[in-house]
C-alpha cells in the first residue's frame, strides 16, 4: 500500500472525512434505520421481492456459515453474479465478518477471472451456475477453500441462525480491492480501506438531488460504482433497492411508468438508449428530469440533445482509484454542467503537471494496487495519484478532460486496456504488428478500433476471423475491436515506436 503523509490523516481525521467506523458499522447501522426499505431485482432470471431486512438476515446466515469454514477478518470473500440479491449478501455478509471484498463483473471471461483468482487468493469465491456468457467453471478456482453457486449449493453455504454484530476492524485497512482494466494487460487490483470507501459512499449520497426519486440501478455491481450505489449508498439513504441484470431499455422504460423509477445516469449510453428506443414517449420525461453523466467521454451532441428535452445534465470525472474528483452540481449554469467536469469535490485537491497530467488527491483515493510497482508508478511520497489523463483548469477551478495519457479506451464505462487487446491479436496466424485505439462514438463515448499490419504472403483477417479468435484467447466481448483497419506501415517515431495519436486520426477520418 502507498504511503500516506501524517498531514493529510490528520486534516481528513479532523474535517470529519475520516471516522472510526468500519463499512460494517455504516451498512448495519443504515439496515438498522430502514429495515423495512423494500429491495427488489427485476429480472427474468432470478426475481426477488422483499426488504433490507430479508437481505440482510441472508447475509448474516452467510456470514455465520462462512465463519464457521474459517472465514474471518481480513479474509479476502470474491464473488462474479450479475445484480441479483446474492450479490448484496456476499458483500454485506463481508463487511459483517470484517472481510476484504472482492467483486468481478459478470461478463469477465476465463482469462480475466483466472488472473483476478489468482491475483488475490480468496478464501471464497461465490458465482452462478449461468447467466449470458458466464457460467460456473469449477477447473478455475479448484484451489479456492470454499466455493458457492448460486442455483446450486449457495444455500448449503447458509448457517440456520444469523451472525450477529459486527466484527472490529482497522479503519485504514483495506476493505475492497476492485478490480479495473487500463494501461496494464491484466486487470489492475484497486486496493480501498473501510476510510477510502466510507467517505465515497457518504459524498456521493449527498450529491443526489433530493427530488430524483427512486433509482434503478443496472450498472454490473461487480463495477466499484455500481457495487456503491446498489449496496451503499440507498442503505446510507434509506431509499429502496431495485436492481435490473440487464440493461434492458424497454423494461427501464416499462418500470419509469409503472413504479416510478428513475435512472441515474452514468455513461452516455445508459441515457441515449431510452431516447432511442421506440418505446420512448414524452410521458417518460417526468422521470428524466436529471442526468449524472460520467465513466468516459461525454459527447456534446448527447448534453445538448438533453438540454432540448428538457433533462438537467451534469458530469463529474473520476476512476476506480479516485471515484469522485470533480463534479459539476445540478444547480450550476449549464455551460458548466455540461461543457466541463466540475470542480474538485470537498476534500479532494488537483493540480496539473507541466504536460498537462492531472494529479488528484482526497479522502476517498485508493490505498494503492495489489502490484507493488503500478503502485510506485502512480502515487508519490506527498500523496498525489497520477491519473494519466489530461485536462485544462479554467479561472474558476473547473477542470475540463482533454486527453490521455493513458493507454486505454473507455466504451460505456468499461475501460479496454489497449496492450491486452494488442497482445491477443499478436497470437493471430498472419499479424505481424497491431495497434488498438478509440474512435468516437455517439452512444457509448468510445469504441476500440484494431489497425494491423500483416506479414509478407498473409491475407488480412476479417472482423469475424479476428472475434473467432478473441473467442478463443478468452477475452471479455467488451473489448473486442468493432473495427478492424489494415495498413502497410504504421506512423512511427525516430526510434520506431508507432505513433497512436497518428493512427486515431486517421481511424477517424477513415470513419
Amino acid at each position: 500500500m502507498r504511503k500516506i503523509p501524517p498531514e493529510l490523516v490528520q486534516r481528513y481525521e479532523a474535517a470529519g472525512w475520516w471516522t472510526p467506523q468500519g463499512v460494517g458499522q455504516l451498512l448495519a447501522a443504515g439496515l438498522d434505520a430502514a429495515p423495512d426499505s423494500p429491495f427488489r431485482v427485476h429480472s427474468e432470471v432470478r426475481p426477488y421481492d422483499g426488504t433490507f431486512r430479508d437481505v440482510e438476515r441472508v447475509a448474516r446466515r452467510l456470514a455465520a456459515g462462512l465463519r464457521a469454514r474459517g472465514v474471518g477478518p481480513g479474509d479476502r470473500i470474491a464473488f462474479q453474479l450479475p445484480n441479483w440479491m446474492e450479490a448484496a449478501a456476499v458483500f454485506w455478509a463481508s463487511a459483517f465478518l470484517g472481510a476484504v471484498v472482492v467483486p468481478v463483473v459478470h461478463f469477465y471471461g476465463r482469462k480475466e477471472l483466472g488472473y483476478i483468482l489468482r491475483a488475490v487468493e480468496p478464501k471464497v469465491f461465490v458465482t452462478a451456475e449461468r447467466f449470458g456468457r458466464m457460467e460456473h467453471q469449477p477447473d478455475l478456482y479448484a484451489g479456492v477453500p470454499v466455493v458457492g453457486v448460486v442455483g446450486r449449493d449457495f444455500d448449503a453455504l447458509l448457517a440456520d441462525e444469523p451472525l450477529s454484530g459486527t466484527a472490529p476492524v482497522d479503519p485504514a485497512r483495506e476493505v475492497l480491492i476492485a478490480f479495473t482494466s487500463g494501461t496494464t494487460r491484466d486487470p489492475k487490483g484497486v486496493l480501498h480501506s473501510h476510510r477510502t470507501l466510507a467517505f465515497e459512499t457518504r459524498q456521493l449520497a449527498e450529491r443526489y438531488p433530493p427530488e430524483w426519486g427512486r433509482l434503478l440501478t443496472a450498472a454490473p455491481v461487480g463495477h466499484f460504482i455500481g457495487m456503491v450505489n446498489a449496496f451503499l449508498v440507498p442503505v446510507l439513504a434509506g431509499n429502496p433497492v431495485n436492481l435490473l441484470d440487464v440493461w434492458d431499455p424497454a423494461k427501464a422504460l416499462e418500470l419509469m411508468l409503472s413504479d416510478g423509477l428513475v435512472t441515474g445516469g452514468g455513461t452516455a449510453y445508459f441515457v441515449t438508449s431510452l431516447l432511442d428506443h421506440p418505446a420512448f414517449t414524452p410521458d417518460h420525461l417526468r422521470y428524466m428530469r436529471y442526468a449524472g453523466l460520467g465513466g468516459g467521454t461525454i459527447p456534446s451532441v448527447v448534453v445538448d440533445r438533453l438540454a432540448d428535452l428538457g433533462i438537467k445534465a451534469f458530469r463529474s470525472y473520476g476512476s476506480t482509484e479516485h471515484p469522485s474528483v470533480t463534479a459539476s452540481p445540478h444547480t450550476a449554469a449549464e455551460h458548466l454542467r455540461t461543457r466541463t467536469d466540475g470542480k474538485a469535490l470537498p476534500g479532494v485537491e488537483i493540480r496539473l503537471a507541466e504536460d498537462g497530467e492531472i494529479l488528484s488527491r482526497g479522502p476517498d483515493l485508493c490505498l494503492g494496487y495489489t502490484d507493488a510497482a503500478l503502485t510506485e508508478q502512480a502515487f508519490d511520497g506527498d500523496g498525489w495519484y497520477r491519473t494519466g489523463d489530461i485536462g485544462v483548469l479554467d479561472e474558476d477551478g473547473y477542470l475540463t478532460i482533454t486527453g490521455r495519457k493513458a493507454d486505454f479506451i473507455i466504451r460505456g464505462g468499461e475501460n479496454i486496456s489497449a496492450p491486452e487487446v494488442e497482445e491477443a491479436l499478436l497470437a493471430m496466424d498472419g499479424v505481424a504488428e497491431a495497434a488498438v485505439v478509440a474512435v468516437p462514438d455517439a452512444r457509448l463515448g468510445e469504441r476500440a478500433a484494431a489497425v494491423v499490419r500483416v506479414r509478407a504472403g498473409s491475407r488480412m483477417p476479417t472482423l469475424d476471423i479476428m472475434r473467432a479468435h478473441l473467442e478463443r484467447t478468452g477475452l471479455a466481448r467488451q473489448k473486442w475491436p468493432e473495427q478492424l483497419h489494415e495498413v502497410e506501415d504504421f506512423p512511427r517515431t525516430a526510434s520506431g515506436k508507432i505513433q497512436k495519436h497518428l493512427v486515431r486520426r486517421d481511424v477517424a477520418a477513415r470513419a
